[in-house]
């Protein structure tokens, strides 16, 4: 395969023509061909993923396409909708309509001619006319498809499944036209006894309409149904699509203007009634409400949002009105991004699938060899011209490849709908592989394991002193400091006591704390050398406590007024409360959970101690650029690796690890970094992730599977002559259906919490 240059060009290309996994591999294969290209073709998805050097022209890589016999283009730009849904449902109407009436005409007209083939009784005088005027349509309009495409691929030195039907259907066609115009088929009293054993014959007196009928009508049904259970399986995509708003308010020069999201620009400020969508990513200038992100990420609990906070496009306004500034529009919006990450794990190819693309190239002339073979091998064994016949057809018909090509797609395009839905993003079918290996499973500590954001998490009065009192005061002091412990002192008062009194006097001490009058009192707020410095000392009690909570890595700060030490308060990252649990389910997994951190080790250890990890397990004091470090250490011991973190220190860690997951919740170098992206700041969702793509994974090896057995089953028993033509078509037909069906089950993947 030819390498890209750095900075190559990519493009996504949508396929026409493809009917099966091998036209797959032959694009594949030209586009390959090419200097400077790099091709992976899709057959479910029907979509090309192209990266090419800058001097190539996308025109170059088209005509290609078109050279090896199918059309290509880029795909188009989305259109507005006249309706929810309305385009897309007409698109797809129009795509499938062609391939429903080629099938409503094989049904209606193979039904009779199977009818008439099997039951004695229905075989009238002449029945066997009757049988070619109905299936002559059948074999030449319904099947024309599989000829075209035959005639095509043939052109161009190509065999593909479509060679195998047309092949087939056609023989059984042209036998029974001979049979009928230069045997004895044709005579008025002609019988056609069914039976399920051979009978060894001349074959002049007998005909195959109802295989060729037969065949082709079964193989249109299962293609018909292949294509419709593709764009259900691609539903969760289309979903996530049309999660965005469509119209906007958009605040202009003191007005109110209804305008269509996609002429939003960064910068602009709109309006968010309750019960809208928010049109895109952005911040809160104005308002407070509660917003459901539950479309977008999964969790069912409304978040809180005010001023300065950030909000994300595609989520419901489930409370007040919000003025909302944009920050990201178009492709840049985490809703496209989102979709984008669904769709290019859609095109993705697992090693697995390339082996199964690898051998349907080839499958194709090996069966049409072995059907030779077939009957040559009956005829030169003194078997009459139909069962050698009847066993070589058998055997073009059951070889179809088609239930390989659709293993995996089928099954990733579920797999990561169905992700998507529960804030599970998985970037490639590579990631599915490295899921079964992972054994070790590195946290950051921050923002993963914990919140990220400091929090008040106790406060210790001493004694005679109201805790409530502590808090009134500390907390308004705290207010007025925009230092990020303040913040959390302040923020944790507000939430236990209410409404803050505003302080009469304040002033911050760098490196101290704070100091000032509240409601008559002065008082101090910060470390205990600010005390000392107005001669107050510490109790013995809170000295203890103090201590203790230093010990154990969280901030210590003392509360002082009127001249005494009155509390001590505990702030820290906290622990987010569904860490411990997702710990527990990791290791259900069979993974060995480690914590990683640039703490110190009394915090690291603290933390590890509450969730669940061992203090062997735990790598404190850890530098950003020493986590990589961390990661291939433990690779060096023999473990499989997967990382999860959400920071830009964790990006090269998470590139460095097996597997990377990274937190929605945090920044882009981490997202672009990992291999799965974790929408939710749920550590819980991590073991979901895996779980999901064990699932994905067992699902497309139990497809490559049954796919690989049926072919290799049901060929020996059709060159044995064991197999009729018309069961054959309809076995094939099914296998595919089953594939298709067996991906489908993995929509009913349920995370552990629900």
């Amino acid at each position: 395969m030819t390498t890209t240059t750095p900075g190559a060009a990519e493009v996504e290309l949508a396929i026409g023509g493809m009917t099966c996994a091998s036209c797959a591999a032959r694009i594949e294969k030209k586009l390959n061909r090419m200097d400077g290209v790099e091709a992976t073709v899709n057959y479910a998805t029907e979509k090309a993923k192209v990266s090419y050097r800058a001097d190539i022209e996308v025109a170059d890589l088209i005509a290609t396409v078109e050279a090896t016999g199918y059309t290509a283009r880029e795909p188009e730009p989305p259109r507005a909708e006249s309706g929810p849904g309305g385009g897309e449902a007409v698109a797809e109407s129009d795509e499938l309509r062609p391939l429903r009436e080629r099938l409503t005409v094989a049904v209606v007209l193979a039904v009779p001619v199977i009818a008439m083939a099997m039951v004695p009784a229905l075989q009238f005088d002449n029945w066997q006319w009757l049988s070619l005027t109905l299936a002559a349509p059948v074999v030449t309009y319904s099947a024309w498809p599989f000829h075209k495409a035959a005639w095509t691929n043939a052109r161009h030195g190509a065999a593909t499944m479509d060679t195998l039907i047309s092949v087939g259907t056609s023989a059984a066609f042209l036998w029974s036209l001979w049979a009928l115009f230069f045997g004895t088929a044709g005579m008025p009293g002609m019988r056609h006894p069914f039976e399920l054993t051979i009978a060894r014959s001349d074959g002049a007196g007998n005909i195959y309409l109802e295989a060729a009928a037969g065949v082709t009508a079964f193989i249109l049904a299962g293609r018909y149904f292949e294509a419709r259970s593709k764009r259900k399986a691609g539903a969760a995509l289309k979903a996530l699509l049309e999660l965005g708003a469509k119209e906007v308010t958009v605040l202009r020069g003191g007005r109110e203007e209804l305008v269509p999201v996609a002429e939003l620009k960064v910068g602009d400020r709109f309006l968010v009634r309750p019960g809208e969508k928010i049109a895109t990513d952005g911040t809160v200038v104005e308002g407070s409400s509660a917003v459901d992100a539950s479309m977008l990420t999964g969790e069912s609990v409304p978040v809180e949002v005010g001023v300065g906070d950030g909000v994300t496009g595609a989520t419901l306004n489930a409370g007040g009105r919000l003025v909302v500034e944009a920050t990201r529009v178009g492709a840049d919006t985490q809703l496209a991004r989102m979709a984008k990450l669904v769709e290019d794990a859609q095109n993705g190819k697992a090693a697995a699938q390339r082996l199964a693309d690898k051998i349907s190239a080839v499958f194709v002339p090996v069966v049409i060899a072995l059907a030779v073979g077939t009957l040559g091998f009956w005829l030169g064994n003194g078997a009459g011209i139909t069962e050698a016949f009847t066993a070589a057809v058998a055997v073009l018909i059951i070889a179809c490849p088609c239930a390989l090509g659709l293993a995996t797609p089928t099954a990733l395009m579920v797999g990561t709908g169905r992700g998507a839905q529960l804030g599970i993003l998985i970037k490639g079918p590579e990631v599915l592989e490295t899921t079964r290996k992972v054994d070790t499973i590195v946290l950051d500590k921050t923002g993963t394991v914990t919140t990220g954001r400091m929090t008040l998490l106790a406060v210790h009065a001493a004694d005679s002193t109201d805790e409530t009192e502590v808090l009134r005061l500390a907390g308004a002091l705290e207010h007025a400091s925009e230092h990020p412990i303040a913040q959390a002192v302040a923020s944790g008062a507000a939430a236990r006591v209410g409404t803050l009194p505003a302080p009469e006097d304040f002033a911050n001490i760098a490196g101290l704390g704070v100091q000032g009058i509240v409601e008559g009192h002065a008082v101090l707020v910060g470390r205990e050398k600010l005390l000392a410095e107005w001669a107050i000392e510490l109790p013995e009690k809170l000295a203890r406590t103090k201590a203790r909570a230093e010990a154990a890595g969280r901030t210590a700060i003392t509360v002082a007024w009127d001249g005494a030490a009155r509390a001590v308060l505990e702030v820290a990252d906290a622990i987010k409360e569904t860490s411990p649990e997702a710990i527990r389910r990791l290791r259900g997994l069979g993974l060995t959970p480690i914590l990683l951190t640039g703490d110190n080790r009394a915090v690291a250890e603290a933390v590890a101690a509450e969730v669940g990890i061992a203090p062997e397990h735990v790598f404190a004091e850890v530098l950003p650029q020493d986590k990589v470090d961390v990661v291939k250490r433990l690779q060096g011991e023999g473990r499989s690796v997967a990382m999860v973190g959400d920071g830009v220190n964790d990006a090269a860690a998470l590139a460095q690890a097996d597997l990377g997951l990274a937190m929605g919740t945090g920044t882009d170098a981490a997202i672009e970094a990992g291999d799965l992206t974790l929408v939710r700041g749920d550590l819980r969702v991590a073991a979901d992730a895996i779980r999901l793509s064990r699932k994905t994974l067992g699902t497309i090896r139990s497809n490559l599977f049954w796919a690989f057995a049926y072919n290799v089953a049901a060929l020996p028993l059709a060159a044995s002559g064991l197999l009729n033509p018309m069961i054959a078509g309809a076995a094939m037909a099914f296998s595919s259906v089953f594939v298709v069906g067996n991906s489908l089950r993995l929509r009913g993947f349920t995370p552990a919490d629900r």
